[in-house]
């Protein structure tokens, strides 16, 4: 198959998000293209996740309206002129992009985000992949500096996954809960992964990437992708959710987060996250170097799981965390 065409793909995308049927032979007229150029492009967009429907006589169809990612509205939508929010179409990876502007030592301004339609290699923790269809989700990398180090990045997951179940619940009224260490449920189900990478030394400044990804409004080709329960933030919330605007709201609520976390560290988000916990007086397992059985108990000032063991109360720092006899 050609290589993609990304101007025109944005452009045909542009005409289908209505979810309208359109003529193939129209669109390959409006474009000054043969059909055959146009149907290989909807292809390859299909591969990207997105749900496009065939019928002769009619054309071709989104199997719902998409809204598109537009910078200019996102923003206006920005309060206070706040730090860039770059729209890419697809991508490898919006945390890669970031990374990458990084290591080039590009000036960026804390709370920089990047956002994308699609990503190619999209990442989840210990490098797994990470489903990202096009239009589906949120895809959002922000920029972020810790003058102690790494050192002080202790917690920084959980703080970002309860400014984001904050955001849900007000928003949204949908309640959220938080799996330590870095994953965010809706009634059971994952809906968001939050990825931190860090750059820089130990004892100097640290500069880091903090991913997150919310799924939005999966399609129909996830139940084939996705390896565990899951469910998009638009199944639970009763309006239709504005990606643009979700992309402005989160950067504001998730920089109001981090500048207290910078000033206080986690401590003011100890109780926060008690109350999202999804585990909370549970009996969990916890998977590492070795197997640890407890009821878990919340997290401590730094963020550490405290699970009630034959031991005691212990305090854990990593590790995959599950309920006892959960697959």
């Amino acid at each position: 198959m050609s290589q993609p065409n990304l101007q025109l793909q944005r452009q045909l995308l542009a005409l289908l998000a209505d979810g309208k049927f359109h003529s193939g032979q129209r669109l390959a007229e409006r474009f000054g293209l043969s059909r055959t150029a146009i149907a290989n492009n909807l292809q390859q967009l299909s591969q990207l996740g997105l749900d496009i429907f065939k019928l002769k006589g009619k054309g071709y169809a989104l199997s719902s309206p998409l809204q598109l990612l537009d910078a200019a509205v996102i923003r206006s939508l920005q309060c206070n002129d706040g730090p860039e929010i770059r729209v890419q179409h697809i991508t490898d990876s919006t945390n890669a992009q970031l990374l990458a502007l990084i290591q080039a030592g590009k000036p960026l301004q804390p709370g920089q985000v990047i956002v994308a339609e699609a990503q190619t290699a999209g990442r989840g923790r210990r490098g797994r992949q990470w489903f990202s269809p096009f239009g589906s989700s949120l895809y959002f990398s922000c920029y972020w500096r810790l003058e102690q180090g790494i050192p002080a990045a202790m917690g920084l997951s959980l703080v970002v996954a309860c400014a984001l179940a904050d955001l849900l619940q007000q928003d949204y009224q949908v309640p959220a809960q938080v799996k330590w260490p870095n994953d965010l449920y809706i009634n059971g189900a994952k809906a968001a992964g939050i990825l931190v990478e860090l750059a820089g030394q130990a004892d100097a400044v640290c500069e880091l990437v903090i991913g997150i990804g919310l799924n939005i409004r999966l399609p129909q080709l996830a139940d084939q992708s996705i390896d565990q329960p899951f469910t998009d933030l638009q199944s639970h919330a009763t309006a239709t959710v504005d990606r643009n605007v979700l992309i402005a709201r989160l950067q504001q609520h998730l920089i109001g987060a981090l500048e207290l976390f910078n000033a206080a560290g986690f401590a003011p988000f100890q109780q926060r996250f008690n109350q999202f916990d999804l585990y909370a007086g549970k009996a969990v397992k916890l998977s590492g170097s070795k197997e640890i059985s407890g009821i878990c108990r919340g997290v401590d000032q730094q963020g550490a799981l405290l699970l009630e063991t034959v031991a005691g109360l212990q305090a854990f720092y990593g590790g995959e965390l599950s309920l006892r006899g959960a697959t």
